[in-house]
């Protein structure tokens, strides 16, 4: 049994999952990771989804204010032995009816070309490519992604 709740950075679970994040993309991004560490501080987000199964925490993301009209999806992961089973689009929907209750009307976000089970993830999840924006910029790594959010009455 999957449950989501609403937290922010300061929730213990979520610095405990980020850290296995960091750890794992250390691996995968080699060399580059320590350009990308930089953006991807969890102080001071306010809102961050945190998945457990039963009591157990699975599985996080978080959203932080992008533009005045978006937020961008940051900080996802799920523990390798919780993968595949649905939880991290669980995450991601919850992210999305989050931004459009704070009235945003797109997520944006940047993930890793050496990440495909999250390029997965978010093209199922609806989201289109765009160009890279911000620091992302001429990264060769990066691939950079939006969704519109439809309303709350749809």
């Amino acid at each position: 049994m999957i449950h989501l709740k609403r937290t922010d950075s300061g929730n213990p679970h979520f610095v405990e999952l980020v850290r296995h994040l960091d750890a794992e993309l250390a691996e995968r991004d080699g060399i580059e990771h320590s350009y990308y560490a930089q953006f991807n501080t969890i102080e001071n987000i306010k809102h961050v989804v945190v998945a457990y199964a039963y009591d157990t925490p699975v599985a996080c993301g978080a959203i932080k204010k992008f533009e005045p009209d978006a937020m961008e999806v940051k900080r996802m992961y799920t523990l390798p032995e919780s993968r595949g089973l649905g939880i991290a689009a669980k995450v991601l929907a919850e992210l999305e009816e989050w931004a459009a209750e704070l009235s945003s009307r797109r997520c944006v976000l940047e993930t890793g070309k050496k990440q495909p089970e999250a390029i997965r993830l978010y093209q199922k999840g609806g989201y289109r490519t765009i160009e890279n924006y911000g620091q992302y910029i001429g990264m060769d790594n990066s691939i950079c992604f939006e969704k519109v959010l439809g309303t709350l009455s749809e």
